[in-house]
């Protein structure tokens, strides 16, 4: 099995409903995100995926987040953007435009500072 990983970042603002404490107020973060694409195979040229495709596919994503208030977003005026919802979502998204059958999203992991991320995948 054969691994690929990219990252990208993002400044977004969110607010969680419902939560008891100092994230129910609108705050932001500067979000990197990374996900892991995977192919048993490879390509003529011993690629599993051009990196290039990737990071569109994400950056494409990411555009419609950035600088943004995620809770505004059709994706989530009803679900909070929590880092857990964020990272479903991505993964959600770019299995429509990435897997093919050959090659898969295998994970994303979102991080909201240095030391707190949440990751999404199916087992």
């Amino acid at each position: 099995m054969f691994e690929i990983q990219i990252e990208r970042d993002f400044a977004a603002a969110h607010y969680l409903r419902g939560y008891d404490g100092n994230c129910s107020s609108l705050h932001g973060h500067n979000w990197v995100v990374r996900v892991i694409a995977k192919s048993e195979e490879l390509d003529e040229l011993g690629i599993a995926l051009d990196f290039k495709a990737l990071k569109a596919a994400l950056d494409a994503l990411l555009d419609e987040l950035d600088h943004k208030c995620l809770n505004d977003l059709p994706g989530f005026t009803v679900l909070n953007p929590t880092a857990e919802h964020i990272a479903k979502y991505l993964y959600d998204e770019l299995v429509k435009t990435i897997n093919n059958g050959v090659v898969s999203i295998d994970r994303v992991r979102i991080f909201e500072n240095a030391k707190s991320c949440a990751t999404y995948y199916q087992s």
